[in-house]
């Protein structure tokens, strides 16, 4: 139990990514899916918070929630899609939500620190990306 309780194994470690990994993606992809198929419903009410129109932010919104999300469960590109997935979230806490209360933004910020925490750590060895970094390497 101490060796499980205090050790600082790789494995343990990247494991402990994938489980962050998957659950925040898991979890986005939620968000955008609900966006996809409510389009319409979505379209009236979904805040412009850049002034490029709320079809061109809701689409924008889509492709981080879903796709990015999407992308990094399988650890494909993870540091490159936590961008999008880091800056809907940033503008979903400080702009959309800014003036609202901290209960509101609550989600929003914990997302934020989990794909930050993503982008700083990487997706670990258990991804798209390690495999593909360790095909690299014997080239």
């Amino acid at each position: 139990m101490k060796k499980l309780l205090f050790s600082h194994s790789p494995i343990s470690q990247n494991l402990a990514l994938l489980i962050l990994r998957l659950s925040a993606a898991g979890m986005m992809m939620v968000h955008g899916w609900s966006k996809i198929a409510n389009f319409s419903e979505y379209l009236t009410k979904f805040s412009d918070p850049f002034g490029l129109g709320p079809a061109v932010s809701l689409q924008l919104a889509i492709f981080a929630e879903f796709f990015c999300a999407i992308l990094l469960a399988l650890g494909f590109m993870s540091r490159w899609v936590l961008i999008p997935l880091i800056f809907t979230m940033t503008t979903a806490a400080f702009m959309v939500h800014g003036a609202d209360p901290f209960s509101v933004k609550e989600k929003s910020l914990l997302y934020l620190v989990m794909y930050v925490v993503l982008f700083f750590t990487g997706p670990g060895k258990i991804s798209m990306d390690a495999q593909i970094n360790k095909k690299n390497r014997y080239r």
